[in-house]
Order: structure tokens, then sequence, then C-alpha cells
């Protein structure tokens, strides 16, 4: 590389930290930095490995960034969801499925805060500053396996949940169930309830670690404080799955924005020019400098997309009155960002390989993880279904119905 190159960008760490990625997490600074880069040191062994990463959740646990979602009138941070959106994505290029889990806790606290009562608030989420806990859910609400059944004083769950992400090793639960045909409802509980058995059987390639397993019920006690009732079927309340879907997004940007970074420095450091190409450094061919280029505006279009919703979202979160109108423009400004962010992170995640070589793909450096984990976690639901509901808006001025996926 030319010597005014070297001085124009004298380390990798330079060139992303101030054109690529450039995120002020303001006081949570040091904190979100020092777990992104603990997390990313064994991200890929631990890719390799699967399972259940105890110590990893626990370094989250002692970050202090488990309260970010919880409104500090009970005892948590009151992070803004913008804020709490960019940690996630920054998480998420170290090691995805950690930040998988770390946003899967803040959705269970939303699920707390839109669905229950004030009281109900109060005790479960200062109860979680307080103990520190770590929240984990089984709310597949396309699996249909478990049932809340009615007692003289009480309930009881039986059954099964799937893809519960976060259950094995979580604190507490929040866990959906039917109420009769046509209701389901959120239950609060203590992952230690007896009856509850938590199965160490994900398996899935990419994701590896999330946890995502089933949760199996027998004769389990739910008293009816426990049930979440308050939020009924609002607009507001609805905003849930508005969270869950940016959840997704981040994640997507996350994993490009690691596989831009890693091909990035893996190019400078030690991928060699090919031979037709008549220059000295592999930074040099114009065709990988226009490959970056490509990728790099996909990246960005995404994220000003991403941005975007997350900015329109916070603003229905704080409307105590929500109407139907301002959740459907939320939902599709969601819908086009999680499409777009999808395609553009398997566009990215696939096409770094192209400006490495074929030695980047050795098992050592892990740079697969990227594509396998964005494969997986953009099936969670149909994108063709996102893309359907703003084609209907466009030709019939209807938004997306509120659903458990919408």
């Amino acid at each position: 590389m030319p010597s005014e190159a070297r001085q124009l960008h004298p380390n990798a760490e330079t060139l992303l930290d101030a054109r690529l990625f450039p995120i002020d997490f303001g006081n949570l600074t040091t904190k979100v930095e020092r777990l992104a880069r603990k997390l990313g040191e064994s991200a890929v062994a631990r890719d390799r490995q699967g399972g259940h990463a105890q110590a990893e959740r626990e370094l989250i646990r002692d970050s202090g960034l488990l309260s970010l979602a919880i409104p500090q009138r009970f005892d948590g941070q009151g992070k803004s969801w913008p804020d709490i959106y960019r940690i996630v994505r920054h998480l998420a290029a170290a090691d995805s499925s950690l930040a998988h889990l770390f946003a899967f806790n803040h959705l269970q606290v939303a699920t707390i805060l839109l669905h229950g009562s004030a009281e109900q608030q109060r005790h479960w989420l200062t109860r979680a500053v307080r103990e520190r806990w770590f929240w984990g859910n089984a709310t597949n609400g396309r699996d249909l396996g478990l049932s809340l059944d009615a007692r003289e004083e009480h309930f009881e769950l039986n059954g099964r949940k799937s893809f519960c992400s976060g259950a094995l090793g979580a604190d507490a639960l929040v866990i959906s169930a039917p109420r009769g045909p046509s209701e389901r409802v959120f239950v609060v509980l203590p992952a230690q309830r007896e009856g509850l058995a938590i199965n160490d059987d994900w398996d899935a390639f990419g994701q590896r670690q999330t946890d995502s397993g089933t949760v199996q019920f027998e004769n389990v006690f739910v008293d009816r404080d426990e049930l979440l009732l308050s939020g009924g079927q609002s607009p507001r309340s609805s905003l849930r799955v508005c969270v869950s879907q940016l959840i997704l997004t981040q994640l997507y940007l996350g994993n490009a924005q690691g596989a831009l970074d890693g091909a990035l420095r893996y190019v400078r450091e030690q991928a060699r020019p090919w031979a037709g190409a008549g220059v000295e450094a592999a930074v040099e061919d114009p065709f990988i400098q226009k490959r970056y280029g490509e990728l790099w505006l996909l990246y960005r279009g995404a994220l000003l997309q991403a941005e975007l919703a997350a900015e329109r979202l916070q603003q229905a979160w704080d409307k105590p009155a929500l109407g139907t109108a301002e959740r459907g423009e939320v939902a599709l400004l969601i819908a086009e960002a999680r499409v777009a962010s999808a395609r553009a992170a398997l566009e990215i995640t696939s096409q770094v390989f192209e400006t490495m070589g074929a030695r980047s793909t050795a098992s050592r450096y892990g740079f697969d993880r990227f594509w396998r984990n964005v494969r997986v976690h953009s099936l969670h639901d149909p994108l063709d279904y996102k893309v359907r509901d703003i084609g209907q808006w466009l030709t019939s001025g209807l938004p997306p119905t509120p659903s458990l996926y919408s």
C-alpha cells in the first residue's frame, strides 16, 4: 500500500470506527465496547461448539445492560428503543447469538410494559433490576401445543413450546398461552417453577447459542396475578410485535457489519492481489474496491431505514393512546426495514468472500457464521408477506393488520 494511504488509514480500527459504524453510546460506551470485545474474542470457537454459553451470559449480566428498557421509575435505566437497538446491532457484529439473547431480554420487558397492570410492572420489573434477572421466553405464537387450564383458585400450564430463545439459563420467563378459542394471554413465571423442563435441544446451523430449544410444562402452577391481562388488543399493546421485528432487523445488520468489518481487515492484512490485477496490494484492486462500494451501499441504505423505523417506533411508544393509523405507519416502516436489512445482510455475508479469496474459507476464520446466522434468522417469519403488506398498502391504502408477525 502506498505510504500516503498508510498515513490516511494507520490501522483498521480508525477506518471502521470513523467511517463505517460511528455509534456513540454516551455514558454506556465503555460498557458496550468492553462487552462486545469480550464476546468477540471467543465467538468463532463457540459458534463451532454450539450449546449453552453460560459464561458469556454472565458477562452480559455483569455488564449492567440488562435493565436498559426498564423505566427509571422501576429503578431501571429507561433508555430509548433507538439506543437499545444500536447496542444490539453493535453486539451482533461481535456475536449474533448472544446479541439475540440480550435483545430478547428487553423484548420480555416490553411485553410486561405493554400488557401488564401498573402493579405487575412494578412487581416484576423492580425485582428484575434488584436481582439482575436475565429474561427468556416461550411465546411462539404458532406453537399450539400449550394449554392454560383454569382451576378453582389458579391456572395450570400443560404442554410444550418450541423456539424458546433464552429460556435455558433464564431467571424468569414470559410465556404465551391460549385463553379461549381466539384469545392469547401472556404469563410471567420464575424459570424455576415446579413442572417446568427447559431443554438444551436447539440444533440449527446458525444462531447456534441462542438457547432456542423447547420448554415442557407439566401441571405448572400459575397464580392469577401472573397473567398479564391489562394490555388487551389495543394498537399500543400490539407494538410488542413491532419491537420484536426491529430486533430481527438489528441482528441482520449486525451480522452484515461484522462480515464487512472482518472482511476488510482480512483484505488489508492477509489477502493477496490477483495475478492479473497489476497492483501490489489487494486493497488497490479496482474490482475489490467496486465490490466494497456496492456492499456499503446495501448496508447503508438498510441501516438508514432501520434507524428511521426505530425513531418512529419510539414516537409511537411514547404515546399513551396510540391510533390505528399511526400504528400502521410504524408497522410499514418496520416491514420495509426488515426486508431491506435481511436482503442486504444475505448479500453482504455471501459476497465478502469474493473480495477475500479461497483462503478465507478456512474454518479458523469463521467468516461463514455471519451468513448462517442471517439465513436462519431471516426465516423467523416469511419476508414475502412483508413485501405483500407493502404492496397492499401501495395499491389499496391498507396498512398491515396487527398480528403475531406484523
